[in-house]
């Protein structure tokens, strides 16, 4: 397969910065869309995939699945996008579209595993996939989505990964006009679920152990905070909550809030991957039917609804927009939860 030269920044190995470096991307298929990446936004899972916190990066990787461009090449049977229309890429760029989640647009779940954006098998190419880090990417139509033309394009770009990782919980668990949502975590994740929740008509809280988020949170859309290391504020909320969104990415106690459920509700983690600690006691969980639950990104339909719905509500990430050059500065702000919310890499500065 013919390829092209393109500039990108990734990492050789674990211990290393990411810096610049030239990666291959394969000339346009009938059903590929080449996208000109304008904006990246960075994600924890970058990090975590540059450093091999989770032990399984092959190296040299090149990270970003928050990605916004315009469509500079389509393959003759493409019909969703054009040459100049603004597109998409998220976490996925490939699945084996045959399986039962597949077939129910549920791609995130593949039962053949999906490829992701970036350290995934390239089946095109061999090797692993590279990310948005770069000048561009080519994409199979199907997982490419359309940008809305009102949102702005940098702060669309977390979207990508930070709002379908929020917004399909809550829409899986119908939480609409009505519906009381709380919001574990303000962060990345958690403003995005605040946004989003209050956009369908949720009421929202958000549980902060520190004061220090409260005037951030209601500005961003919630109803009230909860200071969630205060026994009598806890107290008050004990049974109240439909839906719990937790997007803490670490190690936490999780019973405090399960006793803020209310009977048939649920506790969704979409921030931390392992084992849960302290044990989870499951007395209220039984004596009240509440759940704990996970949720992973969203299929490409449920993708694209979001970012149609944000479109209608003018929806977008709160983001510091940064050049690629600052990206190794970035990842030590992160790691100390410096920004407000998210960063976003203007591309340009790659050129």
């Amino acid at each position: 397969m013919e390829t092209t030269n393109v500039k990108a920044y990734g990492t050789a190995s674990a211990d290393a910065a990411l810096a610049q470096m030239d990666i291959q991307r394969r000339t346009v298929t009938a059903k590929d869309i080449e996208i000109d990446i304008l904006y990246c936004g960075v994600c924890h899972s970058d990090l975590h995939t540059a450093r091999n916190d989770w032990e399984f990066t092959t190296y040299p990787t090149v990270v970003g699945h928050e990605i916004v461009g315009k469509v500079t090449k389509v393959g003759s049977e493409v019909t969703k996008l054009k040459v100049g229309d603004f597109a998409a890429v998220g976490c996925m760029v490939d699945s084996c579209q045959t399986c039962d989640s597949c077939r129910q647009d549920l791609e995130q779940y593949c039962s053949n595993g999906f490829t992701g954006t970036y350290n995934g098998k390239d089946k095109h190419l061999g090797g692993m996939t590279l990310g948005g880090y770069s000048e561009k990417i080519v994409v199979e139509e199907h997982f490419v989505l359309k940008v809305p033309a009102n949102l702005d394009l940098a702060a669309t770009a977390p979207l990508l990964c930070a709002g379908i990782t929020t917004w399909s919980p809550l829409r899986h668990w119908k939480a609409g006009k009505g519906s009381k949502v709380a919001v574990v975590g303000l962060g990345g994740l958690g403003h995005m679920a605040i946004k989003l929740a209050k956009g369908l008509g949720a009421e929202v809280t958000l549980f902060s152990r520190t004061p220090g988020k409260e005037k951030d949170a209601l500005e961003l859309g919630a109803d009230s905070v909860i200071i969630s290391t205060e026994a009598d504020q806890m107290g008050a909320v004990n049974g109240k909550f439909d839906l719990i969104i937790d997007t803490v990415p670490y190690i936490h106690d999780i019973n405090p809030y399960v006793g803020t459920l209310n009977t048939n509700g649920t506790l969704v983690i979409v921030g931390y991957l392992g084992g849960i600690e302290p044990f989870l006691n499951t007395v209220p969980m039984i004596m009240g039917r509440k759940s704990v639950a996970g949720s992973l990104i969203g299929g490409i339909a449920e993708t694209q609804e979001m970012l149609d719905f944000c479109g209608e509500h003018n929806i977008v990430s709160e983001i510091e927009l940064i050049k690629i050059q600052d990206i190794n500065e970035a990842y030590e702000r992160m790691l100390k939860s410096d920004v407000r919310y998210r960063f976003v890499i203007d591309m340009a500065s790659l050129k």
